[in-house]
């Protein structure tokens, strides 16, 4: 089936009411970028933990999705009146040819060697080197594959400070790839924990497809238990404000690796830290920052 993607840009204001309207009027699928992704102008419009609410883009670029058999001009303008704007609005449309989209998306996903001893391989790819760990991962909807320089960061050093036998806790576990690598390379007990239900299911089909055992749970429900070594791979403002509950579940001797992190967050994350830990190693991967430090 080849399909037809319609373009618009429009204000914060209609950004909502639009992609709505654009469904009822059968578009498959629409997606909103901010209209000046690619120049200094980009901005982020999410909000993290803490922080003021969502802050839109000024203006965004809404592309939706149409059968090629549609009537497209018809119906862009009934979406655009649904969603009280101008029906005269100018909308660009380019032609998508069909194709195989599964063998598409595959080919971007190569294995990715990640430190000395780690790989990460898509399910539909034979290991590349068999004396190697593979964490069988594939693309999906929670993050870690391996190939962000924050996952990257992780995995390095789990392969370089694992000794085997440790007890190891991801928080923030998204895919669920760290506390997998920690079992494969030798952890006594690895579990993770995340507020999203989706990476959940998602880390334990990962931890299934590797044939390793993790305990995967909600945050809010997850026990009260210490670890030797507790990683949390997600953003600075959220490792600030979960630093003390991150404290606790560390035992004394224990290690803390954080990531998620940006040159510029470093110097107060650790300030923030070194009320419970020692920090003594920073390591960097393009403009990202990791953080280790051993309890008090």
């Amino acid at each position: 089936m080849a399909w037809l993607s319609v373009a618009l840009t429009v204000d914060a204001g209609g950004v909502e009411a639009l992609s709505d309207a654009l469904l009822d009027a059968g578009a498959v699928s629409v997606e909103v970028i901010d209209a000046h992704a690619g120049t200094a102008q980009e901005s982020a419009s999410f909000a993290e933990p803490g922080k003021p609410g969502l802050v839109p883009w000024e203006l965004s670029r809404v592309s939706a999705l149409f059968d090629a058999h549609d009537d497209v001009a018809a119906s862009v303008a009934a979406a655009l009146r649904a969603a009280g704007l101008d029906p005269s609005c100018g909308f660009d449309v380019e032609r998508v040819a069909d194709q195989d989209w599964v063998r598409a998306t595959q080919s971007q996903f190569q294995p990715v060697r990640v430190s000395p001893r780690l790989w990460v391989v898509p399910t539909w790819h034979t290991p590349p080197d068999p004396t190697a760990i593979s964490l069988i991962i594939d693309p999906g909807l929670a993050f870690g594959t391996g190939t962000h320089p924050t996952t990257r960061l992780c995995l390095a050093w789990l392969d370089a400070n694992l000794r085997g036998g440790e007890t190891v806790l991801d928080y923030g576990c998204g895919s669920g790839i760290l506390a997998i690598a920690a079992m494969k390379l030798g952890a006594a007990r690895a579990a993770g924990v995340d507020i999203d239900a989706t990476a959940l299911l998602a880390a334990r089909h990962n931890a299934m497809q590797n044939r390793v055992e993790v305990q995967f749970e909600d945050a809010d429900q997850a026990a009260s238990m210490v670890h030797d070594i507790v990683l949390a791979n997600i953003l600075a403002n959220p490792l600030e404000l979960l630093a003390p509950l991150l404290a606790r579940a560390t035992r004394g001797g224990g290690r803390i690796v954080l990531a998620g992190i940006l040159e510029h967050q470093v110097e107060g994350l650790k300030d923030t830290y070194r009320e419970w830990f020692g920090m003594d190693t920073t390591q960097h991967d393009e403009g990202w920052v990791l953080l280790s430090g051993v309890r008090q």
